[in-house]
């Protein structure tokens, strides 16, 4: 006995020497490997910085004309990237009052007045918000030892916002040249000296877009099957295809679609998502209906710093979409005044009207308008769209003196994009209402329209069976009303508001 307990002993201890010595050359093996690899250039950032997620402004260079040596592309789009990392990474320090990655992008001589602004904004209490939207760069000179690179950077567009103790004191929006020297340092195309050489202050961007709205007579659309992912993986071309027809026969001209922001790859579009958006308008265009695209769906990110993420998103869609027959009008937001409580109103309408001007940029020809959640928010910004649109949930008794105070106040076209009955009245809802007070609803709906000559686009084609828990939260009685707006129930059969979807 004593023997075996001997063995066993001394078989635990060979066992436990093999172990140590495995994990000793396995940790050796780390170190010797670590040090003989190169350092990770995106981990020795303070800011880890990639550029593609975080900051991706409008950038077209010149024709390459340099003195000195010819440029070869490799270097050209690492002093590109180094020098948008740069304006990037300056943002951030007048942001939060902080220098990291500074260094990085700037020599000591650059640095100076950078640390020195951050000091001062520090101890008065004072931070900037900005970015930069679009540069337009020359090479001027490259080096023959290809250390050393001039440009300058014309029409720089900037947006700023300065604040005091939190508070908002001055919003500018500014075109500015500038001259840089840049070198190369350890590998880094560092900022040597980036000096202003002439700025002025932006006006609003106007737009020869065609108005074509009062005869609008539409619905928002969504497909039964599926409803806010209309561009996913059950994305079905046939069943769209019927129900615009559903819609064309009932007499109705125009459909609103709404474009989810991360859904479609956020400031990378996905050419799939792209090529899906351009069916639903080839379908509508076949059936002889407009198309009214609202941007931004289940987007809530209004941060200054990220406006050029936005941006992209925004050129990307525009741009693939604008020529296309079908389109009828840009929406570049559904509903956002009910973020003006969580995000700040100065904010919301900053952000509103940057990528107004951005869109009305891209594409001149398509009029432009903002999907405000009531009439009470539709003279925001009413000098900068083409149309105002909003909608119109509440007392259907107030319906044609709040559009008629409206016309008055606002001399453009006013489309009510927005409105509909729940014909949801059950266990979650008993005092909700019937498919009759639904048709009634529609019918004195349709009236006021005729008087007025209102163009409109109901909500929703459809009864649904799901409704996600971002449109409306988790409480039963709050999805199962939005589940019951449509004019088609959720077994395929017209309800009797189905009589009253447009006017005759």
């Amino acid at each position: 006995m004593v023997t075996i307990n001997k063995n066993i002993l001394r078989s635990i201890l060979i066992l436990s020497y093999i172990n140590v010595i495995i994990i000793i050359v396995v940790g050796i093996s780390k170190v010797f490997c670590f040090l003989n690899t190169g350092a990770d250039r995106s981990k020795m950032l303070h800011t880890e910085l990639k550029k593609i997620e975080q900051y991706i402004p409008q950038l077209e260079w010149a024709p390459l004309e340099n003195e000195g040596r010819p440029m070869d592309m490799q270097t050209l789009k690492a002093i590109e990237t180094d020098y948008l990392d740069a304006w990037y990474v300056k943002h951030i320090a007048y942001k939060t009052n902080t220098t990291n990655g500074i260094k990085d992008y700037y020599t000591k001589n650059a640095r100076t007045s950078i640390v020195k602004l951050v000091d001062k904004n520090k101890l008065d209490s004072i931070h900037i918000d900005a970015t930069t939207l679009s540069h337009h760069i020359t090479l001027d000179f490259f080096s023959e030892d290809g250390q050393l690179a001039v440009i300058t950077d014309k029409d720089v567009s900037e947006y700023k916002r300065i604040y005091h103790k939190n508070k908002l004191v001055l919003e500018s929006k500014e075109q500015a040249t500038y001259k840089a020297i840049i070198l190369l340092e350890d590998g880094f195309w560092r900022i040597r000296h980036l000096k202003k050489t002439a700025h002025k202050i932006l006006e609003d961007s106007t737009s020869a877009a065609k108005i074509k709205i009062n005869t609008i007579k539409g619905i928002n659309y969504y497909p039964q099957a599926t409803p806010w992912n209309m561009y996913g993986d059950a994305f079905d071309s046939l069943q769209i295809a019927k129900d615009f027809k559903i819609i064309s026969n009932a007499g109705l001209n125009t459909i609103r679609i709404f474009v989810p922001y991360e859904d479609f790859g956020a400031a990378n579009v996905k050419p799939k998502k792209l090529e899906k958006i351009k069916t639903v308008l080839n379908i509508a265009a076949h059936h002889n209906l407009k198309v009214m695209v609202t941007l931004f769906d289940f987007f809530g990110d209004y941060e200054v710093i990220n406006w050029t993420l936005n941006r992209h998103h925004a050129a990307t869609l525009v741009t693939a979409l604008k020529d296309h027959k079908a389109l009828l009008a840009w929406d570049v937001k559904n509903e956002p005044n009910l973020d003006f409580e969580s995000r700040g109103q100065p904010k919301v309408l900053a952000w509103l009207d940057n990528i107004i001007d951005l869109v009305k940029s891209t594409d001149t020809l398509h009029p432009v308008t903002i999907g405000w959640s009531n009439a009470k928010s539709a003279h925001f910004l009413k000098h900068k769209i083409d149309f105002v649109s909003f909608h119109y949930y509440e007392d259907l008794e107030y319906m044609e003196t709040t559009y008629t105070a409206l016309k008055k106040d606002i001399a453009k076209p006013i489309v009510i994009t927005e409105f509909g009955l729940s014909s949801n009245k059950g266990v979650w809802h008993p005092l909700g209402s019937t498919e009759k007070d639904q048709a009634n609803y529609h019918k004195y709906c349709q009236n006021v329209f005729a008087k007025h000559n209102i163009p409109f686009m109901s909500w929703t084609l459809y009864d649904f069976s799901k409704v996600p828990k971002e449109v409306v939260g988790r409480l039963p009685w709050r999805k199962q009303t939005q589940e019951h707006f449509g004019f088609i129930n959720q077994k395929g059969e017209t309800k009797p508001a189905f009589k009253y979807i447009s006017t005759k």
